[in-house]
């Protein structure tokens, strides 16, 4: 099992085993996204800047109830429960704002993405993408080298990348899709980094405060914008698409950001970002069976290749750190 280069256990504290669980289950619940948002988008008229700004603002508000109950049920004499405002150094101040912004960028671009190319298309190319965005911007940025194994899957994810978008001639790939999912994934590689620098200078930084503060930013940034395409929803099911924005609020969003932002902090962000590709497997297998999208053959194909670079940098990575 791939393991960080702190041991076996991160700078902040938490098991890298168990930060490898929290991404997988923050990379599962990721996966159902791009279904919901599909369905919100076929009930209603709300756009991706509006849906990003809702989950935002639903899931800040979710996150701080939560806070709020357990400071509540909290036995006299426990663990505090982590504060959300703590000394506030420049440095700090510039890593949340520069979180926040990343993630809107992030899921707007994926939001946008959705509907112009596909959820399954989308999604494969937002999470194929994003571990080569992570080793190139890991190596730069915090001198974790990719090696020869490493050099291996991003050839073999651009490739596959190559495939899934140039390869299907019926249409359903469109280059305008996959030009925002691959902003998407750049802003998500750009995150994650940001998170393991994080964990690897040995600043200690609550998964909660950081994940309070991006929605808080996000929201603030995206507001203005999701009120010039119109933030309130007009549908006949209007009980349908508050249900789904709930959803995504709760689970992908005030559950899993949590623990994507706990996990990405104590294991390497080249293997970090392979286990996140859990998602675009959840997601596709939605798409096609919930959704009734079809899966072509170059699709399964650049799949295929995908999932090919999963394991060449798999192995690169648990070589490094055995």
């Amino acid at each position: 099992m791939p393991t960080s280069s702190a041991g076996s256990s991160g700078s902040c504290g938490l098991p890298v085993g168990r930060g490898l669980l929290f991404l997988a289950a923050a990379g599962a619940t990721w996966g159902t996204t791009g279904a919901a948002v599909d369905l919100i988008f076929s009930s209603s008229d709300l756009g991706p800047l509006a849906v990003s700004f809702w989950r935002y603002v639903s899931g800040l508000t979710l996150l701080l109830t939560g806070r709020v109950l357990l400071l509540w049920l909290r036995p006299r004499g426990a663990t505090a429960v982590p504060r959300l405002r703590p000394a506030l150094p420049r440095s700090r101040f510039v890593l949340r704002l520069s979180t926040g912004l990343c993630l809107a960028v992030f899921q707007t671009a994926y939001f946008a993405a959705v509907p112009a190319t596909g959820v399954a298309v989308a999604t494969i190319v937002t999470l194929g993408a994003a571990p080569v965005f992570v080793a190139l911007g890991a190596w730069t940025a915090l001198g974790e080298r990719l090696g020869r194994g490493g050099t291996a899957a991003v050839g073999a994810a651009l490739t596959g990348l190559a495939v899934l978008v140039l390869g299907d001639g019926s249409g359903g790939v469109r280059p305008g899709g996959v030009a925002l999912a691959l902003l998407s994934a750049a802003a998500f590689a750009a995150s994650m980094v940001l998170a393991r620098w994080v964990g690897s200078s040995g600043a200690r930084e609550s998964s909660f405060t950081l994940t309070a503060w991006s929605f808080g930013v996000g929201a603030v940034v995206l507001l203005p914008f999701a009120l010039a395409e119109g933030a309130l929803p007009h549908s006949g099911e209007l009980v349908r698409v508050v249900l789904l924005l709930l959803y995504v609020a709760a689970v992908p969003t005030a559950l899993a950001y949590p623990l994507y932002f706990a996990g990405a902090a104590v294991v390497r962000a080249a293997t970090a970002s392979v286990v996140m590709l859990i998602e675009p497997v959840s997601a596709a297998v939605l798409a096609v069976g919930l959704l009734g999208e079809r899966l072509t053959l170059p699709m399964l194909a650049g799949t295929l290749v995908l999932l090919t670079a999963v394991a060449f940098l798999t192995r690169a990575e648990t070589a490094r750190t055995a």
